[in-house]
């Protein structure tokens, strides 16, 4: 009769705590900007200012204050439906760099 062999093999498993007083990670949240075919923008699914406000303060001043707050880590998607207008796609630009925006990608 013949008997195999066990083998046991060890591996470590590397788990990284916050410590006191150390920085933590916050996981990136992209912030994601939806222009509508009728030129509304909507912020993570809120809206945001009229939708023939070429300079689009209150979306520019949301971006100001969340980049001043939690840094510019955070992607922001601008999602233009298929029949939004080329300017409002630029009004939305511009607001997105008077805020502060450096990480910028369309879906």
């Amino acid at each position: 009769m013949a008997v195999a062999g066990s083998q046991t093999i060890s591996k470590e498993l590397t788990i990284n705590l916050p410590s006191d007083g150390g920085p933590t990670q916050v996981a990136s949240m992209p912030i994601l900007i939806d222009i509508t075919a009728d030129g509304q923008v909507r912020l993570n699914d809120q809206p945001m200012d009229a939708a023939n406000d070429k300079h689009l303060p209150q979306l520019s001043a949301w971006l100001q204050d969340t980049i001043h707050k939690f840094g510019d880590k955070d992607p922001v998607i601008i999602r233009p439906d298929p029949q939004a207008r080329q300017e409002r796609i630029i009004d939305v630009l511009n607001a997105a760099a008077k805020g502060g925006v450096k990480h910028l990608t369309f879906g």
